[in-house]
């Protein structure tokens, strides 16, 4: 059996102008979750299941990944689209209110979607994902900027799809593995399962122009504090993101609660699947 198929089902809906590919299993309230770099909804594989006993999970494929569409158009990925596909996403799935979850850049926009339209966040989760205004901050420190190093080099046309597409998509699998705390967390099927997700036409591109996008964008506006009851998981050995960043998000987000997980890198649902499940169930 293929590591994509389990107890999940497949479907697809229009949002915004794009057609979007998601996962679910469940019926009750909506856990609406949105991956990050250089994932699909398969990271939340080891969520899926166990927050489906009471909610109806939806685990999406943001657009430019997997099996959702791919606009070529760079300005197709900026912020402003990107939170119009989860409103959508809620309205055409017919909820007015979600627990919405967000690793990497998937909590990039969760956290900008929780700002922007607070009355459909029943309570928000982020992985791995420092407040907006805390990125912000931590790209004027030598430290975050030299862990960030790949933000700037994916601003450059072509060259980043080439060195990821180059010997089959390695860069992928490497990405994944060899930043993790916990390599068994990636069997060679799952690297596979990434880098085909990443390989099919117009998937890479797509995928950088996230990052084109996000100097004009997200590190631009002001932010008014988030009332939404938040969590935020941090894996406290992410290579990318200082925890530095996490201090001082009470300023943002008045009611907070944060779990640092020691022995994890930036993937911690999939290297901690067992503590992030806890902490997310405590929290829900």
């Amino acid at each position: 059996m293929s590591v994509l198929e389990g107890p999940w089902k497949h479907e697809y809906i229009i949002s915004n102008g794009v057609k979007l590919h998601y996962v679910t299993q469940g019926e009750g309230p909506l856990m609406l979750m949105l991956h990050g770099f250089p994932e699909f909804w398969y990271s939340w594989r080891h969520q899926i299941p166990e927050f489906a006993k009471d909610h109806k999970v939806v685990a999406l494929d943001l657009r430019g990944y997997n099996d959702s569409d791919k606009p070529q158009d760079a300005g197709s990925y900026t912020m402003d689209e990107l939170l119009l596909d989860v409103e959508g996403v809620l309205q055409g799935l017919g909820y007015d209110r979600c627990i919405l979850v967000g690793h990497d850049w998937g909590g990039a926009i969760a956290w900008c979607f929780t700002s922007a339209y607070p009355q459909y966040v029943e309570k928000l989760i982020i992985l791995n994902m420092p407040h907006p205004a805390k990125f912000r901050e931590g790209l004027r420190t030598l430290e975050q900027l030299q862990r960030s190093w790949y933000v700037f080099l994916f601003q450059l046309p072509w060259l980043p799809e080439f060195l990821l597409e180059w010997g089959s998509y390695r860069a992928i699998g490497t990405m994944l593995r060899e930043t993790a705390v916990h390599k068994e967390a990636f069997s060679t099927q799952d690297l596979e399962a990434y880098k085909d997700a990443a390989a099919k036409r117009g998937a890479l591109t797509a995928m950088l122009n996230y990052y084109r996008n996000l100097f004009p964008g997200m590190l631009e506006q002001e932010w008014e504090p988030i009332m939404v009851p938040t969590l935020l998981i941090w894996g406290e050995n992410d290579v990318a993101l200082n925890k530095d960043l996490t201090h001082g998000t009470e300023a943002y987000v008045p009611n907070l609660r944060i779990h640092y997980i020691a022995n994890s890198g930036h993937w911690v649902q999939q290297e901690q699947p067992q503590l992030v499940n806890q902490y997310m169930r405590e929290f829900v």
